[in-house]
This record gives C-alpha cells, sequence and structure tokens, in this order.
C-alpha cells in the first residue's frame, strides 16, 4: 500500500506565503524559501507552491523564485499560477518543479491539459480545482477563486483525467482556512470516480482532520497551509500521530 502524503502549501503573493480564509483576507505567513527548506527537514512528503495572484495579475509564474525554492528541497515540488501554455509549463519544470499545477487555463482550453500530458508525461500533470457548494452543486471557480463558471467539478473531473491530468488537487472553497475538516464525502467521492492520485486541500484545522480525509475521504494526500506556516501542527508529530492511528505514513 502506498504511503498517505503530507503535503504544506505555499500560497505566493508579491515573493512571500500568504494565507487567508475562504480565499479572502491574505496576511502575510513568511519566506517560501526558508520555509521549502524547513519543511523538506522535517518530513514532508512533497511540497506545492501556488502563486495565486499570477492569473489575475494576467503574469507568469515566478519563475526565479521557483528555481530558490527548488535549490533548497530535496522533496517532489509541484508549482502552479500563471501556467497557461506548453511553454509554461516547460520553465517551470526547468526551473526545478517536479510537476506543473494547471487551473484556469485548463477549463479555459482543455486541450491544454493533452498537450501537456503528451509533452511532458500525465505524472507531471496536476489538476488543480477550486470549488463551491452553491444550490446543491460543486461548481468550479477560476483565478483563484475570484470567478464562478458554469463548470460542474465532477464531470470537469473525468474530463481532466481522460485528458491526461495524472492527480488531482480538490480545494473545497467552503472549507478553506476554516481548518473545520476537508470535504471528506466529495473527497470520497471523486476517489471513486478516477483511477488518479487525489490531493485534498480546504479545512485542516488538527491531526484527527488528516486522519478523516484519509480514512473518509479516501485521500492519497493530504495539503495545508497555515496549520504548518503558524506552528499549530508540526509534520514530525503530525506524522506520529497517524502512525499510531494506522495511517501508512513515510516517518524519516
Amino acid at each position: 500500500m502506498l504511503s498517505k502524503r503530507i503535503i504544506p502549501c505555499l500560497d505566493i503573493k508579491d515573493g512571500r506565503t500568504v494565507k487567508g480564509v475562504n480565499f479572502l483576507d491574505l496576511v502575510d505567513a513568511g519566506d517560501p524559501v526558508e520555509q521549502g527548506r524547513i519543511y523538506a527537514e522535517q518530513g514532508a512528503d512533497e511540497l506545492v507552491f501556488l502563486d495565486i495572484t499570477a492569473t489575475a495579475d494576467k503574469r507568469k509564474t515566478i519563475v526565479d523564485l521557483v528555481t530558490k525554492v527548488a535549490r533548497n528541497v530535496n522533496i517532489p515540488f509541484t508549482v502552479g499560477g500563471g501556467i497557461s501554455s506548453v511553454e509554461d509549463a516547460y520553465a517551470a519544470l526547468q526551473a526545478g518543479a517536479d510537476k506543473v499545477s494547471i487551473n484556469s487555463a485548463a477549463v479555459r482550453r482543455p486541450e491544454l491539459l493533452d498537450e501537456c500530458s503528451a509533452n511532458f508525461g500525465n505524472q507531471c500533470i496536476v489538476l488543480a480545482v477550486d470549488a463551491k457548494f452553491i444550490k446543491g452543486e460543486w461548481i468550479v471557480h477560476l483565478v483563484g477563486g475570484r470567478k464562478a463558471t458554469e463548470v460542474r467539478l465532477y464531470p470537469w473531473i473525468k474530463e481532466a483525467v481522460s485528458r491526461g491530468a495524472g492527480e488531482i488537487l480538490f480545494t473545497s472553497m467552503d472549507h478553506d482556512g476554516t481548518k473545520n475538516g476537508f470535504a471528506n464525502e466529495s473527497l470520497k467521492e471523486i476517489s471513486m470516480m478516477v483511477d488518479v492520485p487525489l490531493i485534498a486541500s480546504g479545512g485542516a484545522g488538527s491531526k484527527i482532520h488528516f486522519k478523516e480525509v484519509f480514512e473518509r475521504g479516501q485521500a492519497d494526500a493530504a495539503l495545508a497551509a497555515s496549520v504548518f506556516h503558524f506552528g499549530e501542527i508540526s509534520i514530525p508529530e503530525l506524522k506520529a500521530y497517524l502512525e499510531k492511528e494506522k495511517i501508512n505514513v513515510r516517518i524519516n
């Protein structure tokens, strides 16, 4: 059985790590280069680096910052934000990323997933999905959660996997930053629907939430930000807890 992965997320704005609630009210949370190094040393299984305003600001991901972060870590590293072409993906991978995360650009032009998968292999392509539960349906949002679409979550994930997405990063906007637990029922639905790894994002507030997302949500990995950035939960302590609870995790 594959180990469940613990993944700190570095949401980047203007070169700094930030964190908010429900994608709003962002506060400074530190230097991403230093944080990446520390998380790698603490036993994080992977890192995710999201330039959260790149699409809204109509600019490319900060490639030089990606390079600096990648030089300081020895674990797999995903980068996203502003990636809208094969060339953008290539630049991020060349800068040191192991995978690229594509969100808004894939919804606007799904063929991008086919193109990136054909060029780099689906193991390098992560589909990031930000969605909010509205009137009984999960609705996909773009531009860092700022823009609602008419796209429904589950059909979109199915299509994306058929086009070459090799991993799904699902963030519940309703749970993001609330620290009330992950969207486990929806995660379970996604997990049963596709045969690629699923990363859960949005809602981590305690160690038990991680246990629940692996057991009830059937996620392959759990991503969190503020509980790690602000020292509320340490990765070694979390992994020790999960191991005690019979969750298969990698211990350094």
